[in-house]
């Protein structure tokens, strides 16, 4: 029996390798698992399964579902948003790129509103809610069952007994520990509440590493609200681990939203195989403003790897500035060369990343990134006035980004992320003096400061970098 088993292990671990090479992104993933997987195969060939995949299954085909009507209102989106295209004219050449990775073009007619940190973004968020005349869309990652995961349960209680249409999504892994009692609760009042099922599809069965790590909400079709926020109480700061927890969200009205609801639909058609009824009349914003802002969803079943584009792109077209804020930052090697040619531009470049950690490994693992971005200039803040969670972006003096991608292997392969890009004087300012003040609270690293930690210090960093893949 144990023979057989033996058999069996380093036969399944040489077909596996050979899927690994046939399909595994880069030459050095592909050595890895095929080495390991012939090698170690009893422990390799689980671990390959649940993990050494970097692409969503099904998910574009079941999107594109048998009469196209997906694609139809995909479409019927881009066309009614036309009269709100910005003139090619008034494009920055930086701007193509970035329209094709959205699949919607940069809008005007938008207001944005800069919310910093829980209490603002989760008045604005209910407060909409409360407002809202026929729908209610709202995704999370992580709902918890406390006082404001109960708050926003009775807010959409409320529109449910008023006869509006909720629709509630979440990711069943970061919402792990919502009690059914809670979605039950909803439900019995008419709110359409699903997972996201990650597991769904024979492919997809043993596949543990993907997540929906997006944060949407939208009502009406109007107003949508996207960043970095979670449904619970440590989001408002009240976990006494970590104290203030600093965030940031946007609320966006205007014909921009209807990307961010093509995004949830699309979701939402994963997990249940319906089409949510919505309205797809571009509308402005109501008190005329006309911000520029492009909406982008990125995910692991995109035909290009496009989270890592887009910051790549930002990076590279960064002619005088690129800040970024981000609470895990175990990057790409293309980033880290996108950041070390910025620097040798004369860029300022700027990374703020927590000094509490929440995560050890990531921790660690970042800390083997900072020499080598650092050596053609980049500047490493440690955010220390609580926890810093906010993923937010800067470009020169154009361009502003927030929304749920981290800098790290999982939001640019492995989760389904959302970014509003705004390109308005007004809210880059605003974006630029929230930096400027997050720089205030923070301890700028000193050059050779890993190289002064011990050594036991030093082989836990590169440890924790060989896990980088899969944080």
């Amino acid at each position: 029996m144990i023979a057989a088993l033996v058999v069996l292990f380093h036969v399944m671990g040489f077909t596996s390798s050979i899927h690994a090479v046939m399909s595994t992104r880069t030459s050095q993933g592909a050595i890895a698992w095929a080495v390991s997987l012939n090698t170690f195969p009893y422990l390799a060939v689980p671990a390959y399964w649940v993990l050494g995949r970097s692409k969503f299954q099904g998910y574009v085909v079941a999107r594109r579902n048998t009469d196209g009507r997906n694609d139809r209102i995909e479409r019927q989106a881009i066309e009614t948003v036309a009269p709100y295209r910005v003139p090619e004219a008034d494009r920055a050449e930086a701007a193509r790129a970035a329209e094709g990775l959205a699949g919607m073009p940069l809008l005007s007619g938008n207001r944005v509103d800069l919310l910093i940190d829980g209490d603002a973004t989760f008045k604005s968020i209910l407060d909409g809610i409360d407002q809202a005349k026929e729908y209610v869309l709202v995704q999370f990652y992580i709902v918890h069952d406390d006082g404001l995961g109960r708050a926003l349960k009775d807010h959409l209680l409320a529109k449910a007994k008023q006869g509006l249409r909720v629709y509630f999504l979440y990711d069943e892994i970061g919402s792990h520990d919502l009690p059914s009692s809670y979605t039950q609760e909803l439900r019995d009042a008419g709110v359409e509440v699903y997972e996201f099922n990650t597991r769904k599809g024979h492919r997809n069965r043993f596949q543990l590493n993907f997540r929906n790590h997006r944060k949407i909400v939208v009502t009406d079709g109007r107003v949508a609200w996207i960043g970095g926020h979670n449904v619970g109480d440590e989001y408002l700061g009240k976990d006494p681990k970590f104290g203030h927890w600093r965030d940031t969200h946007v609320r966006i009205e205007g014909p921009s939203v209807l990307k961010a609801q093509v995004s949830f639909m699309e979701d939402w058609y994963w997990a249940t195989e319906t089409t949510p009824k919505l309205n797809w009349a571009a509308q402005p914003a109501s008190d005329g403003s006309d911000m520029r802002v492009l909406i982008i969803p990125t995910g692991p079943a995109d035909d290009l790897e496009t989270a890592n584009l887009m910051f790549v792109h930002a990076i590279n077209s960064a002619q005088e500035r690129i800040w970024i804020a981000s609470p895990y930052f175990v990057p790409e090697h293309s980033v880290i060369v996108a950041l070390q040619l910025a620097g040798l531009r004369g860029v300022d470049v700027r990374i703020l990343i927590p000094d509490n950690p929440d995560h050890m490994m990531v921790y660690l693992a970042a800390y083997s990134y900072f020499d080598d971005a650092g050596r053609t200039g980049a500047k490493f803040y440690r955010y220390q006035d609580g926890f810093l969670h906010e993923k937010a972006m800067l470009i020169d003096h154009q361009v502003a980004t927030i929304g749920t991608a981290n800098f790290d292997n999982r939001s640019f392969r492995l989760n389904f992320e959302i970014t509003a890009a705004i390109s308005d004087p007004t809210f880059v300012t605003k974006v630029e003096q929230m930096f400027e003040e997050d720089f205030k609270r923070s301890r700028l690293m000193e050059e050779g400061e890993y190289d002064r930690k011990p050594w036991y210090f030093r082989l836990g960093v590169r440890l924790a970098r060989l896990t980088a893949p899969i944080q």
